[in-house]
């Protein structure tokens, strides 16, 4: 009897606990089947946003041209001491990397590199290098430094033994007007090459400029296709949506014909007898401006759409009942509503003007152009990629607070979309 008891009151109890490890083994197949899914969506992500992200910030420290190039002389820069001009064994060691660039033809690139500090440095290492295959061997101390005095200039050597390094701040530095001296403290640039902050500030100003000029021209279509009978609003909607329909450079071009001298702009505003002589509508900040928020603007509107959409009318009419004006119930009931709309709609344009690179370089004149467009100039041209990632990543991170603050003022989060 004893034993029979003890068997039945084993019984629920395993049985309670064979159904908790089928329920968790069921969990973590409904998981891995969740994972599967978006799994693909993920890796999507990964390979296309967030690894291009990461180089691009690695590349915005990395300096591996003058270790990998001169071996032998950072190896014997590790010894010197800073205070006098390095000795003979450091200036030998330097022409036998020499030797070896010269072969791999790299001796213009270490000289590219190191030239981004010290104007000048490329000329005077392709010297040095024909100077090296001239031949006739050393003491190399005495024939460099007769060749070119710089040679043995200390804080030129200092520079040299800190762009040996496997990373480096210099371009991050640059891109704030900012360089390291030649006992590495931080100070402000030369002043002919202080010009990032401006461009910095000139892009945030001119992205200001596009998301107000959006929101003024925004605001009312969106509440008038918010308020429209569903017939007339969508015809409305397909005229906000239809400049989709054409590329960013199409349009640009557009407005090149309409904004310039000869355009169609200035033919109406002398026919109206408005102007006398022609006005220069293009290559200047109005003309990037305007051609920006006509892009813009249904960014700006479709967000604050959404939002309008989902008010009820009833508490314009509440707020009319209880005795406040048109204007009143508008301003005070309606307006604070639509906050969340009016916070996206900003920011995706904002976000999206500070990357902007055709539309200014179109039409905008050499004090319109953005940050986008010396980030393209140093990939392309310049073949500087260190420093168009220095660029571009504080420009990432510019708009990555900027995003927390309007987060916060506005409760982006809170909007609803649909």
């Amino acid at each position: 009897m004893a034993v029979a008891t003890l068997e039945g009151d084993a019984g629920p109890d395993v049985d309670r606990t064979s159904l908790k490890t089928k329920l968790r083994r069921a969990e973590r197949v409904n998981r891995a089947r969740s994972f599967s899914l978006v799994a693909p969506l993920l890796l999507f992500v990964l390979a296309v946003f967030a690894l291009p992200i990461g180089l691009m910030l690695l590349r915005s420290v990395e300096n591996t041209e003058v270790r990998d190039s001169l071996p032998k002389t950072m190896a014997a820069l590790g010894e010197w001491d800073g205070k006098a001009t390095p000795g003979e064994g450091v200036f030998a060691a330097f022409a036998e990397d020499l030797v070896q660039t010269q072969k791999d033809r790299t001796t213009a690139l270490v000289g590219k590199r190191i030239n981004y500090e010290v104007p000048g440095a490329r000329s005077r290492f392709l010297k040095a290098g024909r100077l090296i295959d001239a031949g006739g061997g050393g003491p190399w101390k005495e024939k460099l430094i007769a060749a070119d005095a710089e040679w043995g200039a200390v804080e030129f050597w200092a520079i040299m033994k800190r762009a040996g390094n496997t990373l480096t701040p210099y371009y991050l530095l640059t891109s704030l007007d900012l360089r390291q001296d030649a006992s590495g403290a931080v100070v402000r640039n030369f002043a002919d090459y202080s010009i990032f902050v401006d461009i910095f500030i000139r892009t945030i100003w001119i992205s200001l400029l596009v998301t107000l000029a959006t929101l003024v021209l925004g605001y009312p279509v969106a509440h008038l296709l918010a308020i429209l009978p569903p017939r007339h609003a969508n015809v409305l909607m397909i005229l906000v949506l239809l400049p989709f329909t054409t590329s960013i450079l199409v349009r640009t071009t557009a407005w090149i014909v309409l904004l310039q001298s000869n355009g169609v702009i200035n033919d109406i505003l002398l026919a109206l007898h408005l102007t006398t002589e022609r006005v220069q509508l293009i290559f200047n900040r109005f003309g990037t401006v305007l051609s920006m928020t006509h892009i813009q603007l249904p960014f700006t509107i479709l967000p604050i759409y959404s939002v309008m959409k989902s008010i009820p009318a009833s508490h314009l009419r509440a707020a009319r009942s209880l005795g406040a004006g048109p204007l009143t119930a508008f301003v005070t009931v309606y307006m604070p509503q639509t906050l969340p709309g009016v916070g996206a709609g900003c920011l995706l344009t904002f976000i999206l003007s500070l990357g902007y690179y055709i539309t200014p370089a179109l039409v905008g004149g050499p004090q319109d152009q953005m940050v986008s467009y010396f980030v393209a100039l140093y990939t392309n041209r310049e073949m500087n990629w260190g420093q168009a990632s220095a660029l571009g990543g504080i420009l990432l991170l510019i708009t990555l607070v900027l995003y927390a603050v309007f987060n916060r003022l506005v409760g982006i989060d809170k909007v609803k979309l649909g």
